[in-house]
């Protein structure tokens, strides 16, 4: 119980999770259907309670969500304003040696928050919708997500889906209503680089049917909206290495490929580059 963030307990993949020494794009930190419970720097306020036996899990979390839509200040109003998540998670699946295993989490969650509703927003008479304007206490957002990593010992891949409803505005995370991705990651012991690896990862997003009418209207969302919409899908493609340089230094170049950004066809592609300086201390 305390200040946390949710994703050091929850949806937790050994392949795409952690953008300090693994894929950077948002929605390969996990999976980006769960408009996670945050403020602006990605903690809340709550408690978390699991229950372990032998390769099962089960947890679950009670939270704070932000007073506005990707704020820094939190708050907790029973049945109006708080966050709520499930999860299961099976460790050790098919395991044929300890190099060789499937790891599984399936999770629900439900946010309660004063959003607004999409649809009530194109509704209200203005020419520009503003979901700002149909906001509303006790609004909820639900949706699942599911994942496996598997484990293949110098070869690992992952599988991530997640969904939620997409009817009330996104108030946390990011705006992502569907999105799936998989992904692959090379050790370095197969090339003698035993302290490297390569991975390459594919995410494909997109939203619910009121968010593309709200946009589509020259409605705006906390970070997409530009006036109007040709939807398409947001596809990703990213790649990096990472490079051990001495004791606990790493570096990693990293690379992004974007079409669609903003779900919009009208825009891109995005070419991004990186350069990472990881260190343990």
């Amino acid at each position: 119980a305390g200040k946390f963030a949710l994703t050091d307990f929850f949806d937790n993949s050994t392949i795409s999770h952690d953008a300090r020494t693994l894929f950077m794009n948002w929605s390969l930190m996990g999976s980006g259907g769960w408009d996670y419970p945050a403020n602006t720097r990605s903690y809340t306020m709550g408690a978390v309670v699991q229950a372990l036996y032998h390769d099962w899990a089960f947890r679950t979390a009670l939270t704070t969500v932000p007073i506005e839509a990707n704020g820094p200040q939190l708050q907790f109003r029973f049945n109006k304003a708080m966050g709520m998540v499930w999860e299961l998670e099976k460790t050790h699946l098919f395991q044929q040696n300890e190099e060789r295993f499937t790891t599984l989490h399936a999770g629900i969650f439900m946010n309660q928050a004063n959003m607004g509703n999409y649809r009530l927003a194109l509704n209200g008479g203005t020419a520009v919708p503003d979901i700002t304007a149909s906001r509303s206490y006790g609004r909820t957002k639900w949706g699942y997500y599911f994942s496996t990593d598997n484990h293949f010992g110098w070869f690992n891949h992952f599988f991530r889906l997640s969904w939620n409803d997409g009817k009330n505005e996104t108030w946390a995370f990011t705006e992502i209503d569907r999105s799936i991705a998989t992904g692959i990651q090379l050790k370095g012991s197969r090339w003698k680089r035993n302290q490297d690896h390569f991975a390459l990862a594919f995410v494909s997003n997109g939203l619910s049917q009121d968010h593309r009418n709200y946009l589509a209207k020259g409605g705006y969302g906390f970070l997409v909206g530009d006036g109007q919409l040709h939807y398409g899908r947001e596809n990703i493609l990213e790649a990096y290495y990472s490079m051990h340089l001495s004791r606990q230094v790493y570096l990693s170049p990293d690379y992004q490929f974007v079409s669609h950004p903003g779900y919009n066809r009208d825009r891109g592609p995005v070419h991004i580059v990186a350069f990472r300086l990881h260190a343990f201390l």
